[in-house]
């Protein structure tokens, strides 16, 4: 099978999702093609790693600048930001140019992933009617939205949510029937995008694939010593949503967990942090790393992970990777609601800031409760979230899709 993937940024370990599944894709034997944009040297290298090891890539520059020029000209328009971010034309062109051979499709599937990328296959679909365009929307940002507008600490978050979500709405919700297969990260974003769908529309199934977890990446280094008394919270902490978990964590759990343990110490590790959040340094028991080469060290040597995320779509990787590493996790429920784990068996579920530092200081205080945690939640994750198995799922849509239009020619 040849399935082209177009992604609207540049796949790297930090992007998961569309890594993973590009790599282990081919692990099973089949063949890989990739559109993408890349915004800095970094992402360059990303691409062209992809490259070395057998994907066909084709990858154009696009500056934050071009992406914020097209959010500019959408403003008048019914589309919304996220559908126009990552819009180029001439990456679409030369997707377009890779599809055609012989007058023939050159592909079996195309992939596209994101709202942001929407817009790709919103173009090659009616110019390649015979393949079939598979939409992974990876959460419902529409349901995000909806969580951002009363969670969010940022204002100019607040701001842009608030002048987006109407039109974001109508824009997801019409874009299951637009493709022949859409995937979705988890049952909460399935319902919230059926939830978006007008009635009558004729929309495409909406399937479950699920992130997951590099777990040879993830595998335990023999002989590291976790420190004591030390948390850590990690993500992209440019993200609005993972900001405001920050502010919430150092301004409304630390203290409690500080009156109890003074000794604790606070890890963020995470990329491209903003003022705001460096800022949290300036507390003698808070480490501030940003942008880092490799995470694992850094959760496993961790005494525990802490997720206290107050919205957010889709499955956490934060979550995933601290437990495939074996750190016991203390999280809210939106930060595990998309998991099957189970509470104080896989993972730790506080709701309130109180609730949430008490746990903090009583699995620090308890080293055999913290490795049963630990083990617990590496276990779940080896169970459920390896992406060779995902891989091996995304493999049956793409037979189902392709049998599915096979089956609509003969009849």
């Amino acid at each position: 099978m040849h399935v082209l993937f177009i992604i609207p940024y540049a796949p790297n370990r930090i992007r998961t999702r569309s890594y993973n599944l590009l790599r282990y894709f081919m692990q099973l034997g089949h063949n890989v093609s990739l559109c993408t944009l890349w915004e800095d040297e970094g992402e360059r290298e990303d691409v062209t790693h992809l490259a070395s090891m057998g994907v066909h890539v084709v990858a154009l520059s696009q500056s934050k600048l071009r992406s914020l020029w097209n959010c500019l000209l959408a403003l008048p328009s019914q589309s919304p930001l996220q559908a126009v971010y990552s819009w180029n034309p001439k990456l679409a062109k030369q997707a377009a140019n890779l599809l055609e051979c012989n007058g023939k499709p050159a592909v079996d599937v195309i992939h596209v992933e994101h709202l942001r990328g929407a817009r790709y296959g919103l173009f090659l679909k009616p110019r390649f009617p015979d393949t079939p365009v598979v939409w992974d929307s990876v959460d419902c940002i529409s349901y995000l939205f909806d969580q951002a507008l009363n969670q969010s600490r940022s204002r100019f978050g607040k701001f842009i949510t608030r002048l987006d979500l109407k039109r974001t709405r109508v824009y997801e919700g019409k874009l299951p029937g637009r493709f022949d297969r859409i995937l979705i990260t988890s049952a909460v974003d399935r319902q919230a995008l059926q939830d978006l769908i007008p009635s009558q529309s004729g929309a495409a199934p909406v399937s479950i694939l699920p992130n997951g977890v590099d777990w040879d990446y993830f595998s335990l280094e023999q002989g590291v010593v976790r420190e004591p008394a030390t948390v850590i919270l990690s993500g992209k902490m440019s993200y609005h949503a993972n900001m405001t978990m920050a502010m919430y964590l150092m301004n409304e759990i630390m203290p409690l967990v500080w009156a109890k343990q003074p000794d604790v110490k606070l890890l963020i590790v995470g990329k491209d942090p903003p003022a705001s959040i460096r800022a949290l340094a300036d507390h003698p028991a808070v480490t501030v790393t940003g942008t880092v080469q490799d995470l694992r060290p850094y959760l496993q040597r961790a005494s525990l992970s802490v997720v206290p995320l107050l919205y957010g779509a889709g499955i956490q990787n934060k979550v995933l990777e601290a437990m495939a590493s074996g750190t016991p996790v203390v999280a809210t429920p939106q930060a595990v609601l998309a998991l099957d784990a189970g509470p104080d068996r896989d993972v730790l579920v506080a709701q309130t800031p109180a609730e949430f530092a008490e746990k903090i200081v009583h699995l620090i205080n308890n080293p055999e409760l913290r490795n049963q945690i630990g083990s617990a939640g590496r276990r779940y994750v080896e169970n459920n979230h390896q992406w060779a198995k995902i891989a091996e799922r995304l493999e049956g849509v793409y037979h189902e899709v392709l049998c599915a239009r096979l089956e609509r020619r003969l009849q």
